[in-house]
């Protein structure tokens, strides 16, 4: 019988293209018809494996999802970029690849990141989701994010709003 074997670990430099190709899924699937095209495209390209492999040196935590020793998602976290949020520390992205969403593999992961904060001393979190990613935002709300703010950004000359979840 084989083990499968499912982990969360932090990123190496050897996960750079799986990272890239993370990304590119992720996005595509939750984007497509909110970012303007053009702009996606432009994201994604930006988004290859050398961006990834200087993120990975850069500091800030990112841990991936490993599935059989197949990167199958990542987190991106560590203190809270925006002063003007009642919150310590942030998550900055969380995504699985399409074929490993609705599983718990999310929920698994987020709880992860959110104990390793804790564990530094940061007990208040903020997450930011676009209003428009319905599936993103029934996630944060399901683990008990709360909104607290909200902004919007011109993203190729479309307005896009998102939405601030504290976690306490």
């Amino acid at each position: 019988m084989k083990e499968l074997t499912i982990s969360i670990r932090r990123a190496r430099s050897e996960d750079a293209a799986a990272l890239s190709g993370v990304f590119d899924a992720a996005w595509r699937e939750a984007y497509q018809g909110v970012i303007p095209a053009i702009a996606l495209e432009r994201m994604m390209a930006r988004r290859g494996p050398r961006w990834w492999l200087s993120t990975i040196g850069r500091g800030r935590p990112l841990v991936v999802l490993d599935v059989a020793e197949t990167v199958a998602g990542y987190v991106s976290y560590g203190r809270c970029r925006d002063r003007a949020l009642p919150a310590d520390g942030e998550i900055d992205e969380l995504y699985l690849a399409p074929e490993y969403q609705g599983i718990g593999f999310g929920t698994r992961m987020f709880r992860a990141v959110r104990n390793d904060l804790i564990d530094r001393g940061i007990k208040r979190i903020a997450v930011w989701c676009l209003s428009e990613n319905e599936r993103g935002r029934a996630f944060y709300e399901r683990l008990g994010g709360k909104v607290i703010a909200e902004t919007s950004d011109r993203v190729a000359g479309s307005s896009l709003t998102k939405v601030a979840y504290l976690f306490r």
